[in-house]
């Protein structure tokens, strides 16, 4: 019997799922209300000195590349599937560019990170 990489994928997608449900629509609310209007947080919540320190913190950089990861794969996997469902058959060469993205794109993540301090 052959076997599948297919598990590593589906668990990705489904961390990135759980992560997109549960912490994105919070980011968008930080960024994009809570702190510019200044009402639910302070204006200097997400100062540059504040997120830097942020970046800095070995911490801080695991949860940001965490996020950059799942979000990348989660998304990859659905981008794959759509493709799909809209009538594109796909092999292994879309497969290999979708998540070579993906793959590449957390790398970039990491790099930054680590070139932070």
């Amino acid at each position: 019997m052959k076997r599948s990489n297919a598990p590593v994928f589906w668990a990705l997608f489904g961390a990135g799922g759980m992560l997109a449900a549960l912490i994105a629509p919070m980011l968008v609310f930080i960024t994009g209300v809570a702190v510019p209007t200044g009402r639910l947080l302070p204006a200097d919540a997400m100062s540059y000195e504040r997120m830097l320190t942020l970046a800095r913190n070995g911490f801080g950089k695991l949860a940001l590349l965490l996020v950059v990861l799942l979000f990348m794969f989660h998304g990859g996997l659905r981008m794959y599937h759509s493709l799909h469902h809209l009538g594109f058959h796909t092999g292994s060469g879309a497969k290999a560019v979708i998540f070579g993205i993906a793959v590449l794109a957390t790398i970039a993540a990491a790099v930054a990170l680590l070139a932070v301090g």
